[in-house]
């Protein structure tokens, strides 16, 4: 019964949830990187890259960005961006997830670029019949910029998804590539219209040069400053996991420090 109450306080880890809404307001365990995030989009670059290997928290930051540029404040209570912002500006915010453009031939790809335009379109009444999909990026950031009469967000989660699986063939690679090239190109164009660009990845974009038109995109993947915005530190683990760690420590029967050097085992 101690146990049980001691456990009683203790957050759920949300093991494969990766949206930040969801987080928030099922009360489940938040590594706090907000001071972070707050820092990164207050930065001199409005164009981000952010390179991390998979389950790494890639996702979860990029839904964290969606909730900030959304406004919405309530699902930053308690933690460092209520302190920070002030102003809680609401943004219209353009999400791609390209997770699931994988093991695809041309048409498919392009047809799966298409689908994840149509369900943006169609929440601004938005109706398009073009078939190529830079043209309709093009016209749904400055669509959105003028009915909202603000500028736009547009997060995109593992930008080189589709190219993965192709990266070391010589046939499929370029065909792929500049769909892809052609998708982000409206991305450099559009920035009078652009508030901020986040794009995460497991590949540098250098590799695969779909950027090569992008030229003001930054990219912080081993800028010391953000190294911490995924994952968990030690620090963070011993100051917002402290209760855990003793309770961790207590039923392995062994000495906190020991149940600390056995994690980072």
């Amino acid at each position: 019964m101690e146990e049980r109450s001691m456990t009683q306080a203790t957050k759920l880890y949300p093991i494969g949830i990766q949206t930040f809404e969801k987080i928030r307001n099922g009360n489940y365990l938040y590594i706090d990187k907000t001071e972070i995030i707050y820092r990164l989009t207050h930065a001199a670059s409005n164009y981000v890259f952010l390179s991390r290997p998979r389950r790494f928290g890639k996702s979860l930051l990029t839904s964290t960005l969606k909730a900030y540029f959304e406004g919405r404040r309530d699902l930053f209570k308690g933690l460092a961006m209520e302190r920070l912002e002030t102003e809680w500006t609401k943004y219209p915010v353009l999400h791609f997830d390209m997770s699931l453009g994988k093991h695809m031939e041309k048409e498919q790809l392009e047809r799966y670029l298409l689908s994840q335009l149509e369900q943006i379109e169609e929440d601004y009444g938005i109706h398009s019949d073009s078939p190529d999909s830079n043209i309709r990026l093009t016209k749904l950031i400055r669509h959105v910029y003028e009915q909202t009469d603000r500028q736009v967000v547009v997060l995109i989660d593992e930008y080189d998804a589709p190219l993965l699986d192709v990266v070391h063939e010589e046939k499929n690679l370029p065909v792929l590539r500049n769909i892809m090239r052609n998708f982000y190109s409206p991305l450099k164009a559009c920035y009078p219209y652009l508030r901020f660009v986040f794009l995460t990845g497991i590949t540098k974009f250098s590799q695969l040069s779909i950027f090569s038109e992008l030229n003001n995109i930054q990219n912080i993947s081993m800028l010391p400053e953000y190294a911490t915005i995924c994952g968990i530190t030690e620090e963070e683990m011993a100051t917002q996991m402290d209760e855990d760690l003793d309770i961790l420590a207590k039923r392995m029967g062994i000495s906190r420090e020991e149940a600390i050097q056995k994690l980072k085992y």
